[in-house]
C-alpha cells in the first residue's frame, strides 16, 4: 500500500482508477482520460497534486542559498508573492530537479519541488545549506490544482472570504496568502488556473463544493497529456540527472548574469553558454498515423540518431506529438522508428497547444 492524501477517499468515492506514483496511491483517471483532458481544455478540472513537496526556506542568508542553489536567480523576485521556476543543478550541470520557488521577502520563500524526487531534493538542500543562515522546513499539506478556461471563476467563490480579492486580483506566476493557505496563479496544463495549497482537514471540502460547482476530478494521465500540449518538460523524462537545461530545451532558465553570481554545475555548463549544446529538446508532430512513445528512435538523416523523451497521441490536435532529445543538427523533418516502420514527423518549437488553441500545424 503507497502513501495517501487527504483526498484518497474522494478518488475512491468518484471509482477513479488508482495507480501507484512515487509510493502514492494516486488516480489515473476516473473513467475517460480523453473527457477529463478535454475538460480542462474547454472548462475546469481539479487534480490532487497533494503529494507535491513544499518546503519553506527562511533565514538571513535565504535569497543568497538560493542563489547558489538554483541556476534561475531569485534575486529577479521583488514584488511579493511573484513566482520563479528554475533548475536545481548538480556539479556536473545535470538537473536534479525543477521547482517553483515563492518570493515571501528577502528572508523567507516557498519552494515546491516533486514527489517522485523528494528524497533527494531534501538531502540535497539540507546539505547545500550547511554554510548558511537558513532554515528549511518541509510543510504537510495539501495541494489542489484548478486548471482551465473557466477555473478562476469556479475556485473563487469557494476560497476564504479574505483570500477571494487577492487572488482575483493575481497576475500569472504570482501567489496571495492567508494563514495556512496559499494560493499561486499556476499550473501545469497550458490553460489558466490557480494551485491551491491549503490544510490537510480543509482539502475535502473544498474537494466536495469544487465537485458541487461543476469542476470535475482529473487523474494523473489527463495531467500527462495536457502538459504535454504545453510541451512542458516531466522530470525523469524529458530532463535528468544526465542532461543540462540546455539540452533540456530549458536553457532560457539559466541566469548567467550577473557574472560574479556563482551557481552550483554553473562551471560544467558555462561551455555551453557560447558553443552551444550537442543535443536539443525539440517538438515532433506524426505525419502518418501511429502513436509516439517515450525511447522510440527519431533518425535524422545526414546527422545521427536522437530519442523521443515523451509522447503521446494529442486530443486537441488529433495527432501524435513528442519531445524528443536529437543532435543539435537537424532538419525540418525527421523519422521515428516506430517497431519495424520509419515513419514521418515535422519538427516544430513547443508549445503545441496553450489557452486552447493550437499552436502548430498538423
Amino acid at each position: 500500500m503507497g502513501k495517501h492524501t487527504a483526498l484518497y477517499q474522494k478518488h475512491l468515492d468518484a471509482e477513479a482508477k488508482i495507480v501507484d506514483f512515487a509510493g502514492w496511491d494516486m488516480p489515473l483517471h476516473y473513467g475517460s482520460q480523453l473527457n477529463e483532458h478535454r475538460q480542462v481544455r474547454e472548462t475546469a478540472g481539479v487534480f490532487d497534486v497533494s503529494h507535491m513537496t513544499v518546503v519553506d526556506v527562511s533565514g538571513t542568508q535565504a535569497q543568497a542559498y538560493l542563489r547558489y542553489l538554483l541556476a534561475n536567480d531569485v534575486a529577479r523576485l521583488q514584488e511579493t508573492g511573484k513566482a520563479l521556476y528554475s533548475c536545481m543543478l548538480n556539479e556536473h550541470g545535470g538537473v536534479i530537479d525543477d521547482l517553483i520557488v515563492y518570493y515571501v521577502d528577502t528572508n523567507n520563500y516557498r519552494v515546491v519541488v516533486n514527489a517522485a524526487t523528494r528524497e533527494k531534493d531534501l538531502a540535497w538542500m539540507q546539505k547545500q545549506a550547511e554554510n548558511y543562515a537558513v532554515s528549511l522546513q518541509e510543510q504537510d499539506l495539501s495541494m489542489l490544482a484548478v486548471q482551465g478556461p473557466q477555473a478562476r471563476a469556479m475556485a473563487l467563490p469557494l476560497l476564504p472570504s479574505s483570500l477571494q480579492a487577492p487572488v482575483a486580483a493575481l497576475k500569472p506566476f504570482f501567489a496571495a496568502w492567508e494563514a495556512d493557505w496559499f494560493v499561486g496563479r499556476t499550473g501545469y496544463t497550458g490553460e489558466d488556473g490557480i494551485e491551491i495549497m491549503l490544510p490537510n482537514e480543509a482539502a475535502p471540502g473544498l474537494w466536495d463544493a469544487l465537485l458541487a460547482a461543476g469542476v470535475k476530478p482529473i487523474g494523473l494521465g489527463a495531467r500527462d497529456t495536457l502538459r504535454l500540449e504545453a510541451g512542458m518538460n516531466l522530470y525523469g523524462a524529458d530532463m535528468t540527472e544526465e542532461t543540462t537545461p540546455c539540452a533540456s530545451g530549458l536553457g532560457w532558465t539559466l541566469a548567467w548574469t550577473p557574472e560574479t553570481r556563482d551557481f552550483i554545475g554553473r562551471a560544467a555548463i558555462e561551455p555551453l553558454r557560447q558553443d552551444g549544446a550537442e543535443q536539443l529538446l525539440i517538438g515532433l508532430v506524426l505525419l502518418e498515423k501511429g502513436v509516439l512513445r517515450a525511447h522510440q528512435k527519431v533518425l535524422v538523416e545526414g546527422v545521427g540518431e536522437g530519442e523521443i523523451t515523451s509522447g503521446t497521441f494529442s486530443p486537441t490536435l488529433n495527432a501524435g506529438i513528442a519531445l524528443a532529445r536529437v543532435p543539435s543538427a537537424l532538419t525540418e523533418q525527421v523519422k521515428v522508428q516506430i517497431r519495424d516502420k520509419a515513419v514521418l514527423a515535422k519538427v516544430v518549437k513547443p508549445p503545441f497547444v496553450r489557452n486552447g488553441k493550437a499552436l502548430v500545424e498538423v
